[in-house]
């Protein structure tokens, strides 16, 4: 069963598998154990996969995104002047006082 949402029902689709018979009797016992059917449990199972590359690739993105932005890691830097730990602005002198 494939599912998908739309306008805030929940519609389904059928999907036709082929799983070798072991996994499909292994798979009866633990839906029938949990209360279940095998359909529920690869609903669920593909959910959670999808969720985990949906979260995957927006942590992508935004790594992607952080490393096109450029990170100033201390030191002197070209144009900037700032020194590391003073704050004052290159050529700049503490005054006490």
């Amino acid at each position: 069963m494939f599912t998908c949402y739309t306008a805030g029902e929940l519609a389904t689709q059928n999907l036709t598998l082929k799983l070798p018979a072991e996994t499909i009797r292994k798979a009866k016992v633990v839906a029938a154990e949990r209360g279940t059917s095998i359909s529920a449990l690869v609903t669920e199972k593909i959910e959670e996969i999808v969720g985990e590359d949906a979260a995957y690739q927006a942590a992508r993105r935004r790594a992607s995104e952080w490393l096109a932005h450029g990170w100033h890691l201390g030191g002197p830097s070209a144009g900037l002047g700032a020194g590391p730990s003073t704050g004052l602005g290159a050529g700049e002198r503490r005054r006490d006082g």
